[in-house]
């Protein structure tokens, strides 16, 4: 597997194991969630670049590159459709294939019996997205050896899904300027609170009090300029 560095929704440094050969994916715990949408994107990218690439079936037996423990096979369900995952019984992370990363992230719809049965007519077999295994489609309306259904590269999903994610880094990456003004004015009149305590705790020989409102003041700033 090779490393490739992408970024969280932090914008914090974030690196994913990825194999060329068998077309997969290596997540550690929640690294897929914490992807920013831009680093999707760059992703999605990335794998439709190597896409022609000689490509392996997945091994019968695959092992968490963590402790080494047998990989636990099943399913989860977005509303793009089923896809396959690999998880590590210790709870280190999951395999992904390429096919079930962007059935995840809205990249990919699944093929109505109407659209195998079309493609059936021109073509007899395929190669199963999750596996990789050969699957005769005028036979199998799922891959008799995974048992996912079969996927489909939609072009209509592929903009939509970039758009949004597009949109969706926009906004993470854009300061609002309303927020920026609320917080300003927010913490110009905590600074005044903050002087006019502070001129009350020297009356008292005592600054602790407006010290802590000063500080309070900043932690409010960063928050709203963080959101």
């Amino acid at each position: 597997m090779q490393a490739h560095a992408f970024v969280n929704h932090r914008g914090l440094s974030l690196e994913l194991d990825i194999c060329w050969p068998c077309q997969g994916i290596w997540f550690d715990h929640r690294e897929s969630l914490q992807l920013s949408p831009g680093s999707v994107n760059d992703l999605f990218r990335l794998l439709h670049a190597h896409r022609n690439e000689m490509r392996h079936p997945v091994a019968d037996v695959m092992r968490c590159p963590r402790c080494v423990s047998r990989l636990d096979k099943g399913f989860d369900l977005v509303r793009s459709g089923r896809y396959i995952t690999w998880r590590c019984p210790q709870d280190h992370g999951r395999y992904s294939s390429f096919s079930s990363f962007m059935i995840e992230k809205g990249f990919v719809q699944q093929m109505s019996p109407a659209e195998i049965a079309d493609l059936s007519k021109r073509v007899g077999a395929v190669y199963c997205t999750s596996c990789g295994a050969p699957v005769d489609i005028r036979r199998d309306h799922a891959c008799p050896h995974c048992r996912s259904a079969f996927s489909l590269l939609d072009p209509d999903a592929v903009a939509r899904a970039l758009q949004n994610f597009h949109t969706a880094e926009v906004k993470r990456t854009t300061q609002d300027a309303g927020s920026i003004a609320d917080a300003l004015i927010e913490s110009e009149r905590l600074n005044a609170r903050a002087q006019r305590e502070r001129s009350l705790a020297r009356a008292r020989g005592d600054e602790s009090e407006a010290a802590d409102l000063l500080v309070a003041g900043l932690g409010l700033l960063w928050g709203a300029l963080s959101r």
